[in-house]
């Protein structure tokens, strides 16, 4: 990363890295204010507001630390890598159990100038 790149990290967050990632390709290489408004209105996965509010921060970020012009800010890249793993048991029949396992993501949204 070099000194104008903007991050903003979220860690251990609820959803699937997998199913993460489909949002953040969507996004990858847009506008910061087309990306948070399709965020906004995106019901295709539920992790769409976590990383909205993760791209929030990265914005915020920008203003407070290099003063830059939020409308020149694009979204440079979004990496959403795979955080431990809650295992959990479900009882079946006949005396069985499964492993339920609930996959968290750490999420770092990367914003640049154009």
């Amino acid at each position: 990363m070099d000194g104008t790149e903007i991050t903003a990290r979220g860690r251990f967050l609820r959803f699937s890295p997998f199913k993460a990632r489909v949002v953040a390709d969507q996004v990858k290489g847009k506008a910061v204010s087309e990306a948070l408004q399709f965020l906004r209105f995106s019901q295709f996965k539920n992790c769409a507001p976590m990383i909205r509010k993760i791209m929030q921060s990265a914005v915020a970020n920008a203003e407070a630390r290099t003063g830059v012009n939020v409308d020149t800010l694009y979204v440079k890249g979004i990496v959403i890598d795979g955080g431990p793993t809650l295992k959990r048991m479900r009882f079946r029949a006949r005396g069985r159990a499964d492993r339920r396992l609930h996959r968290t993501s750490h999420v770092t949204v990367i914003l640049d100038q154009r």
